[in-house]
């Protein structure tokens, strides 16, 4: 068995791949670690870029597109690996980024996942979008990082350079045991993309491990390759997936007290989209909530099948104030200045 598989999802990602690649495979060369692309079978010319420019990685070729969700259940059924990574195709890791991610799993067995520091391909200075120095929810289940609130991105000048725990860890960059992954039930489809990773890491979180912040790895995000961070698509499955999460796992008791008051805030979130003409963005939210309804009844009995495995649902890494008070009311613009947390 492989020790690490750097598993990279693709769907037409030819150019991102050539860009990528290669340093993927300049700054992977650790012993027991194999780099395997799993196609959402592509319709451009991902796979023949594969065969003759890196003819020596293995290829997982998917009969169509399942998604980020189901294109990685699918593709990690045919990896055998201790450690699985999960890396955006626009990734440029840096050098040594996997040996500290290693030594944290070997070392913790109770380490189910951990990720590296995530800074902007762009704009090296800066935390990235997407993961930025490990993310955190609100006692409302709304996600942030160390680095980026919102839109809202920090510099790096150091200031999250101590590892430890967190709450959850980018999809971008994420190194998870493969035999945790399967036994919790892989990522949940229902979502297909954006906040499956969050629900992944409290599920585990729920049962007892650990997800950690390794902040002497680090990995750079193009990031927005896939949707841009305001594209209405994005916003509805933000929006709908951030109830499944809710839905799947906040503790007993709490549900419906939760639920009543994200549809007050969200809302609000649409009378502010409202108010600054972004009328897509509305019909988003409504769209989620539609959504959101018509699965709630499968949500809730995966609640009720999480629940039975719980072994605990107090987690220090959720804020126990609102993010969105602090940032929009409070003016607090970094994980530093939160109050209560920074």
């Amino acid at each position: 068995m492989t020790k690490v598989a750097v598993v990279i999802l693709n769907w037409n990602g030819e150019k991102l791949l050539n860009e990528f690649l290669p340093q993927v495979i300049a700054n992977s060369q650790v012993e027991g670690v194999e780099i395997i692309v799993a196609d959402n079978a592509s319709t451009d010319a991902s796979i023949q870029l594969l065969k003759t420019k890196f003819p020596t990685l293995s290829i997982i070729q998917l009969d169509k597109n399942y998604g980020f969700t189901g294109g990685y259940n699918r593709a990690l059924k045919q990896v055998k690996a201790e450690h699985i990574v999960l890396l955006n195709s626009d990734i440029a890791p840096a050098p040594n980024w996997l040996p500290p991610l290693i030594e944290e799993m070997d070392a913790y067995s109770q380490t189910a996942i951990c990720v590296p520091k995530i800074k902007s391909y762009r704009e090296p200075a800066y935390f990235e979008y997407a993961g930025a120095a490990g993310g955190f929810i609100d006692k409302y289940g709304f996600p942030f990082c160390r680095g980026r609130i919102f839109n809202e991105i920090e510099e790096d000048k150091g200031q999250y350079n101590q590892s430890g725990a967190i709450f959850w860890a980018s999809g971008a960059a994420l190194m998870i045991r493969s035999k945790l992954f399967f036994e919790c039930g892989g990522l949940d489809e229902d979502f297909f993309a954006h906040m499956e990773e969050i629900d992944l890491c409290w599920r585990l979180k729920n049962r007892g491990y650990q997800v950690k912040y390794i902040a002497n790895s680090e990995v750079y995000h193009l990031g927005g390759a896939t949707l841009d961070y305001q594209n209405p698509r994005k916003v509805y499955l933000n929006f709908r997936n951030n109830l499944f999460l809710l839905v799947k796992n906040i503790g007993k008791h709490k549900l419906l007290l939760k639920l009543t008051q994200r549809m007050l805030l969200d809302g609000i979130a649409a009378v502010k989209f409202l108010v600054s003409g972004e009328f897509r963005n509305i019909s988003s939210v409504f769209m989620a909530h539609l959504s959101f309804y018509r699965l709630f009844g499968k949500m809730y009995r995966k609640r009720l099948n999480n629940l039975k495995k719980v072994k605990t649902t107090r987690h220090k890494e959720i804020y126990t104030k609102s993010v969105i008070v602090q940032f929009f009311i409070k003016n607090k613009k970094k994980f530093s200045e939160l109050e209560g947390l920074g």
